[in-house]
């Protein structure tokens, strides 16, 4: 049996091992810990681990590959605690939003004989937790990875092989990179859905708003919903993207200020029917060509797992002869 271990059992970690169990990879074994044992025997009980460690490093302890998914600002402290038992050779890999700041902390903390390769899988939900947790949460949505420079060759392919096996499909894209996209696309939203529905529930008004609030206020604010742990990590571990982005949106919110403003009925009307177009044209087509990253390859996580044995079985078998040869030799006793 070949141990994964995830480390952070919420919904990311915990819909993890739900798509890595659905995907039927055989003779593997998925173990898990959590904050709380509640939350681990809940991940046990619904098929998203087999074994339930007494911690982090019980966890990493012999793992092939391990999958940092605890909560952001914590990460440190993970790589840290794992650091003495990961085994000659692992790979891991983390889950977290930011990636820069995220590959500094590995490079510091995690031992030569491991590899790290970054990854964030964009998929969520507004609920966290276990009980959110959902095996089909990545089918279809990107899964980035980031790989450190001295990442050895078999592990990139391990995680991009996870990604896979969870139905995402997997992009590389640099730390820091990624750190200033999802910024705009992921963050800037966080607090957008944030900051309206803190503004209307502000208002003296609100028990009015409340009751006109139909759908569109709904969907708009839904992100406001989601865990504010989690808010906090990202906005403190990529800040100064996320500012980057905040005056970006306020330089297009007076735009579209002085177009509400102006008398210029003609350019009020295009200034909503570009936007309307342009976004269906993005619904319909997808990215642009310039943004899609090439297709990749399937790859087989078990193959992998596999390839990892046999490598390890035939290391094994080389130390026998050359302790057999020296002691021929004579120069062990």
């Amino acid at each position: 049996m070949e141990r994964i271990a995830i480390i952070g059992l919420g919904l990311i970690g915990g819909s993890i091992g739900l798509a890595l169990k659905a995907a039927g990879i055989r003779d593997i074994e998925i173990a898990g810990v959590a904050r709380s044992r509640q939350t681990a025997q809940k991940a046990r009980k619904a098929g998203a681990i087999d074994v339930e460690a007494r911690d982090a490093a019980d966890a990493a302890r012999g793992a092939r590959l391990v999958i940092v998914a605890a909560p952001l600002v914590t990460t440190r402290d993970v790589f840290a605690e794992i650091a003495p038992a990961l085994a000659e050779g692992a790979t891991v890999t983390d889950a977290g939003s930011s990636k820069a700041l995220v590959a500094r902390w590995a490079k510091e903390s995690l031992p030569a004989h491991a590899s790290f390769v970054g990854g964030h899988p964009m998929a969520g939900k507004e609920r966290q937790g276990i009980d959110a947790a959902d095996a089909e949460l990545f089918r279809g949505k990107p899964w980035v990875i980031s790989p450190a420079v001295d990442a050895s060759d078999g592990a990139i392919p391990l995680v991009v092989g996870l990604a896979q096996a969870a139905g995402a499909e997997p992009m590389f894209m640099d730390a820091e990179e990624h750190d200033s996209y999802v910024a705009a696309i992921s963050h800037l939203p966080l607090v957008l859905s944030s900051a309206l529905f803190s503004m209307a529930f502000g208002s003296a008004a609100w028990p009015e708003l409340a009751a006109l609030a139909s759908s569109g206020f709904r969907d708009t604010t839904r992100l406001a919903s989601g865990s504010p742990e989690m808010a906090h990590d990202i906005m403190t571990t990529n800040r100064e993207n996320v500012l980057h982005w905040i005056d970006r949106f306020e330089q297009e919110l007076r735009r579209y200020r002085a177009a509400i403003a102006g008398e210029d009925a003609k350019h009020l009307l295009g200034t909503f029917m570009r936007a309307q177009i342009e976004r269906d044209n993005y619904l319909a087509d997808g990215p642009p060509m310039r943004h899609q990253a090439q297709a990749l390859p399937k790859v087989s996580l078990s193959d992998f797992l596999l390839g990892s044995r046999v490598a390890e079985f035939m290391r094994k078998q080389e130390e026998i002869v050359r302790a057999a040869e020296d002691r021929a030799e004579g120069k062990r006793p």
